[in-house]
Order: structure tokens, then sequence, then C-alpha cells
């Protein structure tokens, strides 16, 4: 008698729902991870800088600097199979890229080649992250406010620990890594605007959102930068005004902070207006800060016709030893008439596209982050450049695109 023996061959288990958590949480801290690093080296290190403690200016430099071949190491570590989104956005910036490259063809300087190289770094990076653009849990957004309240954070603890040096020369600054009080305002604008935005959209709690309004806006105040908060209320309400018709909070906040800031408008004026100035004399404000005295130089600035299309290479942002503070000049000192319509182009596809998108929270971020940076982009060195305002023009694309989920067939 014969006895049949079923044999049973194991079969290859699908990924339990615990696992595909598991590597979830470790993507996300691998691209938050990148995201900072990107943040970090965007902040120049500033050689005598008032610090609590003294870092040493050749280790400070190293930090900086390093952090970007970290940040693209990680990023490959996370995206293995190189897979990008194609996207007319990034193909604009590295087009900047290759423009800055052709200058260096007709002189070229190591300085030059060490930032194009950096430049093109940075995008790499950027390209390498598309794959978690249009994220319905907003990673990259996220991980940009995380980061900025570390920022935040560390002005916080400066101003607690030593006030008098982090609020000697009349501006709040941070004197626990070199970060000047234009950037302690611009990180506080953002964090402000972006918690405001989330909670017209209801992606967060109102308790959440006031308390980024008491901390960011005080350190906003103490900070005294003007461009800062014009941008941000500049890019509130056009958020706003994108919510108005689809959020009844979006009603009620303007109808309330309307009647709010007429009373503040009507009983501070003179609080405001002192804000405002600064101290300084009304040919300092005219002038921009003496601003548009450094712009005079760069647009008479003497240059050949190569020179008036491409440019003369990328630099510190400076002319004669004076910085330019603005994005458009700089695009032109550095890139020629070239890189400043690339840049024109850059926002005006972004405009176009957040126009084209449906009423949803995610849009009414990208147009404050738009708007912010827009504004700014006038008396700020903006998108130009390795920049945390490149940073946060990539968020606004990031979230006026699908998910990439939701592309694939099922």
């Amino acid at each position: 008698m014969s006895t049949a023996v079923t044999t049973f061959k194991p079969r290859r288990s699908a990924p339990t729902l615990a696992s595909a958590q598991t590597r979830d949480r470790w993507v996300k801290r691998r691209v938050t991870t990148v995201w900072g690093l990107l943040i970090l080296n965007c902040i120049t290190f500033t050689a005598g800088a008032p610090l609590l403690v003294p870092i040493p200016h050749r280790i400070g430099e190293l930090v900086s600097q390093g952090s970007l071949p970290l940040a693209l190491l990680l990023a490959i570590t996370v995206n293995r199979k190189l897979v990008i989104r194609p996207n007319l956005f990034l193909c604009l910036e590295t087009l900047l890229v290759i423009e800055a490259l052709v200058t260096t063809f007709e002189q070229v300087h190591l300085g030059s080649v060490y930032r194009i190289f950096r430049f093109a770094e940075f995008i790499a990076v950027l390209w390498l992250l598309t794959p978690w653009w249009g994220r319905s849990d907003l990673l990259l957004l996220r991980a940009h406010v995380r980061w900025l309240w570390v920022l935040l954070g560390s002005v916080t603890i400066g101003l607690l620990l030593h006030p008098g040096k982090a609020y000697s020369g009349g501006r709040l600054i941070d004197i626990v890594w070199p970060v000047q009080a234009t950037e302690v305002g611009h990180y506080a604008a953002v964090a402000i605007g972006l918690a405001v935005v989330m909670w017209l959209g209801g992606l967060q709690r109102g308790r959440t959102t006031l308390c980024v309004l008491a901390v960011a806006g005080v350190l906003l105040l103490l900070s005294h930068t003007r461009t800062s908060a014009i941008a941000m209320l500049a890019g509130i309400l056009i958020a706003g005004v994108s919510l108005f018709a689809t959020r009844d909070r979006a009603r009620k906040f303007f109808a309330v902070s309307g009647g709010v800031l007429s009373v503040v408008i009507v009983t501070a004026a003179s609080v405001i207006t002192t804000w405002l100035d600064r101290g300084q004399s009304g040919t300092q404000l005219t002038s921009l800060t003496g601003r548009t005295d450094f712009w005079g130089m760069v647009i008479h600035f003497p240059r050949d016709r190569f020179q008036e299309i491409f440019g003369f290479g990328l630099s510190n942002v400076s002319v004669n030893g004076l910085p330019i503070d603005s994005n458009w000049l700089v695009a032109y000192m550095q890139m020629g008439l070239f890189g400043a319509v690339i840049c024109g182009v850059v926002v005006l596809f972004l405009l176009v596209t957040a126009f084209f998108q449906p009423p949803s929270p995610q849009r009414a971020l990208a147009l404050f982050l738009i708007t912010y940076c827009l504004v700014a982009s006038f008396t700020q060195v903006g998108f130009a450049d390795v920049t945390t305002y490149l940073l946060e023009i990539t968020l606004a694309m990031s979230l006026l695109v699908p998910s990439a989920e939701s592309r694939q067939p099922a």
C-alpha cells in the first residue's frame, strides 16, 4: 500500500504592514535629514560673528560646505534607483546651471568653478527628491517647517542665555550659529505664514498656530526685518483669498483680522512707524538702506555683449565688495539677461500652474511661498543661487503636482 505524500513548497510572503510602515518611517527620516542638510548649506558661515561659544572659521566652513555632499549621498541611499519626476521647474533651474557653466568658458575663475559645482550638486539633490513631491502627508513641507523651528529654537536659546549679545546691534541675530538678522526674520516670517495658511486649510490645530504666532512673532519683531514682514503679509493675503470661496474659516479670519488690523493701525500707528523706520533717515528709507546705490553700480557696470547676455559667472553676489541684495540684479550680474529672463519664467510658470489648480490647502500653501519669494526677491538674494528661497519655491512646485502614487496603475 503506497502512501501519497504531498509536498508544499514555501511561497514568498507579501511584505507585512509593519515592514511597510518601518520602511516608510526610514524614508521619511532620510528625506527630512537631506532637507535639513540643504538648509544648513544655504547658511553661510560668517567669520567674526559674535557667538555664544566661539567656533573656528575652518570648522564652521567645513560643516556648512560639507553638508551638501552628505545630502547628496543620503539622497542617493534613499533613492537608489535614481528615479526622478520630469518637470519643467527643475529643467529651468538646470538650465541656469548650464548657462553658468557656459559663462566660465569666457573667463575661468576657480571660485566660479567651485560655485557652479555646488549649484549643480544642489540641483541634483532636488532632482533626487522629486519622487516625494505631491505626497498627501506633505513630507517635504513638514520637513521644512521642522528645520525652521530648529533654527528659530537656536535663536531663542541664544536670546535667553545672552540677550545683550544676541540683540547688541538693535536687531536680533543667532549667537549659537552665525545667522544674520535678515535671515532670522525670514525664517520667522515663513514659519508664521505657513502656520496660518495650514490652519486656514484645516491642516493644523488652532493652539499650535497660536504658539507659532507667539514665538515666531516676537523673533520677527526683534529682527526688525521689514521685507520679510511685508512679504509674509502679502503671502497670507493671496493664500487666504484662494481659500475664501471654499473655507468658512478663511472668510471668518479675514473678517476678524480686518477689524483687528484697523484698530491696531489707528491706536498704534506711531509704534508701527517707529518699528518700520528703524531709526533711519528719510534718505536711507528711500534708498532701501543704500541698496539702490549698489543697484546703480550693477546696472552701469562695464560689460561687453557676451557679458550682457550671459553675465560674469557665479560670484559672491557683490560688486566692488558691496552686496547687491536683489535676486533680479544678482541674476543679471552673474548670468546676464538670459538668467534674469529664466528667473522670470520660473515665477510665471509657478503662478500659471497654481492658477489652473483647484482650490485646496496645498494650492494655498504654494501661493504663499510663491508670493513671499517674489516680494522678497526685490531686496534679497533669491532663487538664482543656492539659497533658502530656492528651497521654498521648490516646495511650492512640489505642492502643485499630483502624488506619484496616484499616477501609477493599480
